[in-house]
């Protein structure tokens, strides 16, 4: 029987891969990837040549028996996402549960290393002792009961954001929450990274005064009560 490796990739910077991450993507069989194209940059930096094969989130269940397959026949295979932890608002989680499903008995490896939402939390000065995670919100169904959610929580919330909707989501944050402290990691560990607090009205008029409505956001919100 072969094993399951889920290994962490950097969020951008690509000297943030682990020793270990990298001597599984040489020893492994193959790599499934959410976008192989991502990963191939990665494997070329550090000249590693393997098989490489896609899996996304529209594929997941469908190449899940493809992997299975796989370690049926004793290969070593790894998965990785486009960047940072599989299975944190990425494709990895349906397909081990696959996998334990089908194949109780392999083994599946967790490789840790980066994290958007542990990099931004280090570094906002929240405390993070508990928190609440809610990834994405929905675009439509679900947004405001999820806005709801946040505005009762007494824990900081962190999100994810795509540059389309941070202001979006600026501007409903101030209408739920508009005393709420707000901190944004932006293109954390990229060139042009940067952390934003302030209000969600003080943070918005900063991104769009400076033209940073771009690149990744995440975002972390500490009510007032």
């Amino acid at each position: 029987m072969g094993k399951l490796s889920i290994v962490a990739t950097p969020i951008g910077n690509l000297e943030d891969i682990t020793l270990r991450a990298l001597r599984t993507l040489k020893e492994c069989n193959v790599i499934y990837a959410e976008d192989t194209r991502v990963i191939s940059k990665l494997l070329a930096r550090y000249e590693i040549q393997k098989p490489l094969a896609r899996l996304d989130a529209a594929t997941e269940i469908k190449k899940a028996d493809e992997v299975i397959e796989r370690l049926e026949a004793g290969e070593n295979v790894a998965f990785v996402s486009d960047a940072g932890t599989p299975g944190v608002s990425d494709p990895g989680s349906r397909l081990v549960a696959h996998v334990r499903e089908r194949l109780p008995d392999v083994k599946i490896e967790a490789i840790p290393g980066p994290s958007a939402l542990t990099a931004a939390l280090s570094v906002a000065g929240v405390d993070a002792t508990n928190f609440m995670f809610l990834g994405f919100l929905p675009h439509k169904k679900g947004r405001q009961t999820a806005l709801r959610e946040i505005a009762a929580s007494a824990r900081p919330v962190i999100l994810f954001e795509s540059p389309h909707r941070i202001l979006k989501l600026l501007t409903e944050l101030h209408e739920v929450l508009p005393a709420s402290h707000v901190v944004i990691g932006r293109e954390l560990t990229k060139m042009h990274e940067e952390v934003v607090q302030g209000a969600p009205a003080e943070v918005a008029e900063s991104l769009e005064k400076r033209g940073a409505v771009r690149g990744e956001f995440v975002v972390i919100i500490e009510n007032s009560h």
